[in-house]
């Protein structure tokens, strides 16, 4: 398998982060958008975010509108967190999995298989 996937996780409640939107920009294409979805039940999109035969090898930025879900949520306040953006490079043949694992007040993420 090839490609882009992600998933996020609301740390702060334990449970899959559903109904985020999540974008994906190719910065090496004047930043353009190439993929947009908002995730199911179980925080994942319900396909690959960027298909295999659509990734190009170059920069991406990931955006997940994390303050619209933790709202929703009930945090008091405005949230802290908006939009999360992670810069990666992706490699045209491989599959790349991004989980973001987020809370109100942070977010960490990493390589996932």
């Amino acid at each position: 398998m090839a490609g882009l996937t992600t998933h996020i996780l609301d740390t702060a409640n334990g449970r899959p982060a559903a109904g985020v939107t999540v974008r994906a920009y190719n910065v090496d294409a004047e930043r353009q958008c190439v993929a947009r979805a908002v995730t199911n039940a179980d925080g994942r999109t319900d396909s690959p975010l960027i298909a295999a035969g659509d990734l190009s090898t170059g920069c991406y930025e990931l955006e997940f509108d994390v303050g619209d879900y933790f709202e929703r949520q009930g945090a008091s306040g405005p949230a802290f967190l908006g939009t999360v953006v992670i810069r990666v490079n992706l490699k045209a043949g491989e599959h790349y999995h991004v989980p973001l694992l987020a809370s109100p007040f942070g977010y960490s993420t990493y390589r996932g298989s």
